[in-house]
């Protein structure tokens, strides 16, 4: 009885392999043009291109990767040389916020083009553009860094007075709403926050950031907690606080992202808490929403990314897929 059950399941899956082999890909034949953000190879990046490289491997499109190093200006100049292509449709990141980007994104769409947005925000063109295609994928910033720094409070006991460093990009519109958050409960807890602004220099190369900390740090040793808002900052904690001569556990260590460093110092105890936003998902569905709404006309999608928290307790379960490029 069992063989024969077995055989009928073969069979009913070999059937269904035939008739879905006839099936062809929704995106045929379709250009998407995305932009990946960082730099190749950055980790971060790395995580969010794998994304959108396996949905255009399983949609049929052909994809085009341009790289900003993290730069609001080379990102409209991205779109900008993306533009006289004229692809299907664009996946951007919201760092040069809707002032800068909506007359483009205004030209695309008056063309027949769509756009949509990953990682950071943008709202008012979200708004303008939704019911032709315009969503976003990836976490709220401003509930984001809010959510962060209430869960940083909670899991440590932090008294007014306590001294905290954060490192963030407060200066961008959109992108800058996550460290914005951040200090309003900060100093709403009564903490006394030292903030500073992540340098285009360093936001391109992160590895450019080991003196900054580790010089903050000898110039400030009663800093109890260190928040970095950067994901590829993040992953170099491990090395930026053993230059500074610190071992795991003399300071509170928390940043965003995971990837294979990130995971790999918080297996060592040198970072003791991340939130993750899942970039292989918003490479994945930024580029399927462009399928979706070229092929059946769907508005653009609302998708929170948000994968909750990465320590200690957990990272043996995730650990595997951020050393994959998955997570």
């Amino acid at each position: 009885m069992m063989k024969k059950v077995a055989g009928m399941i073969a069979l009913v899956a070999l059937t269904a392999g035939m008739a879905f082999a006839d099936v062809e890909p929704s995106g045929k034949g379709m250009k998407v043009w995305f932009d990946g953000g960082g730099s190749p190879g950055e980790p971060y990046t790395t995580i969010v291109v794998n994304g959108a490289k396996q949905a255009a491997a399983d949609l049929g499109v052909d994809l085009t990767l341009v790289y900003s190093d993290w730069n609001a200006e080379k990102m409209l100049e991205n779109f900008k040389n993306g533009l006289a292509a004229a692809p299907t449709g664009f996946v951007v990141m919201g760092h040069p916020g809707d002032d800068a980007f909506e007359p483009l994104v205004d030209e695309a769409f008056s063309k027949g083009m769509i756009v949509t947005a990953v990682d950071t925000e943008l709202p008012r063109l979200q708004g303008k553009y939704q019911s032709r295609g315009f969503g976003y994928v990836g976490p709220d910033g401003w509930k984001q860094g809010e959510d962060m720094a209430r869960e940083i409070l909670r899991r440590k006991a932090f008294k007014p007075g306590d001294k905290a460093f954060v490192w963030g990009l407060k200066r961008l519109e959109s992108r800058g709403r996550r460290a914005r958050a951040m200090l309003a409960v900060f100093e709403e807890a009564g903490l006394k926050v030292d903030y500073l602004e992540i340098s285009d220099e360093i936001n391109k190369d992160v590895s450019l950031g080991a003196p900054v900390l580790t010089g903050y740090l000898a110039a400030n040793p009663d800093c109890r907690l260190i928040v970095i808002d950067h994901g590829g900052l993040t992953g170099q904690m491990e090395n930026f606080l053993r230059a500074a001569g610190l071992k795991p556990g003399d300071i509170y260590a928390t940043g965003f992202s995971l990837n294979p460093a990130t995971a790999a110092a918080i297996e060592s105890g040198y970072l003791n808490l991340v939130s993750e936003a899942q970039p292989y998902l918003m490479g994945y569905f930024g580029v399927l929403q462009i399928v979706q709404t070229a092929k059946y006309g769907f508005g653009g999608l609302s998708i929170d990314t948000g994968g909750g928290y990465v320590s200690a307790e957990n990272i043996a379960s995730v650990a595997p897929l951020a050393k994959e490029g998955i997570r």
